[in-house]
């Protein structure tokens, strides 16, 4: 739908965990086109460094994944660094304010995000 005016909460930017590479990473292409569409962007990574260079300025670094998704109508995993993996789902419902979870990497368990109140959405997942 539309994201105009909405703050999306973004875990992972880098191309694969344990790195800091922004080579080919799904996050050069998604997250400008959230921006070009109005949304307002958060994003978390352990390694930030190569995509503060790579991203759009309009784009806002959080210090951890909780900072990054509060406040949150959505939030998308495109990274799978073992700390997003290991959230409860409950206290990822409990920062957000929206509901829907976009699961890039499937990553978490799509029934305990939905048992936690999440309209979760994995690749290739029904």
């Amino acid at each position: 739908g539309d994201v105009a005016g909405k703050s999306i909460g973004i875990l992972g930017v880098t191309f694969k965990p344990e790195t800091d590479d922004m080579r080919d990473a799904p996050s050069l292409v998604i997250l400008p086109k959230l921006v070009a569409a109005g949304a307002r962007v958060t994003v978390h990574d352990p390694q930030p460094h190569q995509a503060r260079q790579s991203l759009p300025g309009a784009i806002t670094f959080a210090a951890t994944p909780l900072e990054a998704v509060t406040g949150a109508d959505a939030v998308a995993l495109l990274t799978e660094w073992n700390e997003y993996r290991s959230m409860a789902p409950e206290r990822l419902r409990g920062a957000m304010r929206g509901r829907v979870v976009l699961d890039l990497r499937n990553a978490w368990d799509p029934a305990a995000m939905r048992e936690a109140g999440l309209d979760y959405s994995g690749i290739g997942r029904p």
